[in-house]
């Protein structure tokens, strides 16, 4: 008979899997990466499938053949409904006794805190914000893009910025640098050209991603247009999160927002100083940091909270992640 290790930690995103295996005492017995966790693509079973791999891994280099709970925290997962129908594909493995996921924001808002306590905000390719408190609590978006009312990412902005590069060039809308620096990023002369390029599949879509560091270094040489692209995400960030206080009542406290996914971790001049301008005006008791603890780090704190770690466990895993 195998270890019955304590917690298995699933942090899954859409192009990456982490996994780690822990103790009741919150030593680490074991990682695994694995690739990226795509239900909407792939279908519901499949996606598991790849957690499956690294998580097969992970087990067995730890010496255990399942966990008493296990903590998923899922790309994808954006609505309740969707938790718990990846809850149920990732319980009927028998990896744990029980079994609990939740939306992969929630595992970066709990790597920042020490106990299970406030608001994170997650700009990666989409945008997102969760908040908790310990009694169980949650706020949440929906966070599927436009129909659900979100503005900002990394793949919102690159749309933006190619819209109001577009409007430039052909004279329906204000001039921008953008219309010269987008192009350029990919050898071409023109928005027409990349317009046709990304039309007609020469540029694959994925690398529509990669303006959106073109639209950051324009705006920060003093483009207006795309200065108030960073700007608009500045207010989205800030909205999110003060309705989020406001929900669990957390805004005339002192409590932590925290910042993750890409975009927010790049640390960009004008978005930070934004950010925390508006804070201290809508929520002036909120406390802003980035978070660059990895997630899955989060995902094994949520597990420890379930399983009633002894005291000292939360920290010796977050030592061993942050050494």
């Amino acid at each position: 008979m195998g270890v019955i290790a304590s917690v298995l930690a699933i942090d899954a995103g859409n192009s990456k899997t982490d996994v780690a295996v822990i103790a009741a005492d919150g030593s680490l017995l074991s990682t695994a990466r694995g690739g990226g966790f795509q239900p909407p693509v792939a279908g519901v079973e499949p996606a598991v499938d790849v957690l499956a791999d690294a998580v097969g891994r992970a087990l067995a280099e730890a010496g255990a053949e399942r966990v008493e709970h296990v903590s998923a925290c899922l790309a994808n997962a954006d609505l309740p409904v969707e938790e718990r129908e990846l809850e149920a594909a990732v319980h009927g493995r028998g990896w744990g006794r029980t079994t609990e996921v939740r939306n992969d924001t929630f595992a970066i808002l709990r790597a920042g805190v020490d106990e299970p306590r406030g608001v994170a905000v997650v700009c990666g390719a989409g945008i997102n914000c969760v908040g908790m408190l310990p009694d169980g609590r949650t706020a949440r978006f929906p966070a599927i893009g436009r129909i659900s009312g979100d503005w900002g990412g990394g793949g919102g902005l690159a749309e933006e910025a190619l819209w109001c590069a577009a409007r430039a060039e052909d004279g329906r809308g204000e001039p921008t640098a953008l219309a010269r620096a987008l192009p350029a990023h990919f050898g071409l002369p023109s928005m027409y050209a990349l317009i046709e390029a990304l039309h007609r599949g020469r540029i694959e879509p994925v690398r529509r991603h990669e303006l959106t560091p073109v639209l950051f270094a324009t705006a920060a040489a003093g483009d207006a247009v795309a200065r108030a692209l960073v700007d608009r995400l500045a207010d989205e960030v800030v909205a999110m999160a003060t309705v989020a206080l406001g929900r669990l009542g957390l805004l005339e406290e002192e409590a932590p927002v925290l910042l993750g996914g890409s975009v927010l971790a790049a640390r960009h001049p004008q978005l930070d100083d934004r950010i925390a301008a508006l804070l201290a005006v809508r929520a002036p008791k909120a406390a802003p940091r980035v978070v660059m603890a990895p997630p899955v780090l989060g995902a094994g704190l949520l597990g420890l909270d379930h399983v009633s770690a002894p005291p000292g466990a939360h920290a010796r895993l977050r030592a061993q992640y942050e050494a």
